[in-house]
């Protein structure tokens, strides 16, 4: 597993190639695997596929640009009504597809969504949930373009390892 994640990247360009169905079934699955709080799964994904809706969510955010260029888009939404912990959890859903992105040869960056403001589109949240019509009960955590990386990326070192980081009791204690 930790060859997995030395090698899983944030890729930013992708291979005109589209992801195959069974690819994208094993990402959702790791998804619906993830833990979650009261396991109460808050999460919802919306799989974007259309070039229109892509090009869309490329003017989210100056960070977003990118994401049109993607065979696909997961974007990853929360129900507000099903717990306190429906950000995390959604997070850690899609840190899973990330990693299974990376088993499966795919390539993705985190976009965040949530609580980002950008000039362009003011609301980048409101901004997504009104493209795609999402419910005011929702709120949009981040968008995961996936796809086939156009480049190579070196896998992570021991060298990024930060040993001074690590506490043992309280903080500051070696």
């Amino acid at each position: 597993m930790l060859d997995v994640i030395k090698t899983r990247r944030s890729h930013r360009k992708f291979l005109q190639k589209e992801v195959e169905p069974e690819k994208l079934e094993e990402l959702l699955r790791a998804a619906f695997y993830a833990p979650s709080s009261k396991s109460l799964k808050p999460w919802e994904f919306i799989v974007v596929r259309h070039k229109e809706l892509k090009e869309g969510l490329s003017r989210a955010s100056l960070y977003s640009r990118f994401v049109k260029d993607a065979p696909l888009i997961i974007v990853i939404c929360y129900d507000t009504t099903k717990n306190r912990r429906f950000k995390e959890d959604s997070s850690i859903a899609a840190a899973m597809i990330s990693l299974e992105a990376e088993n499966q040869g795919l390539g993705t960056c985190f976009v965040q969504v949530a609580e980002a403001y950008e000039a362009d589109v003011g609301d980048t949240e409101g901004y997504v949930k009104r493209l795609l019509n999402i419910p005011n009960n929702y709120r949009v955590q981040c968008l995961l373009p996936i796809g086939y990386p156009a480049v190579k990326l070196p896998p992570k070192t021991d060298d990024e390892i930060e040993q001074h980081k690590v506490h043992n009791e309280t903080f500051g204690s070696r």
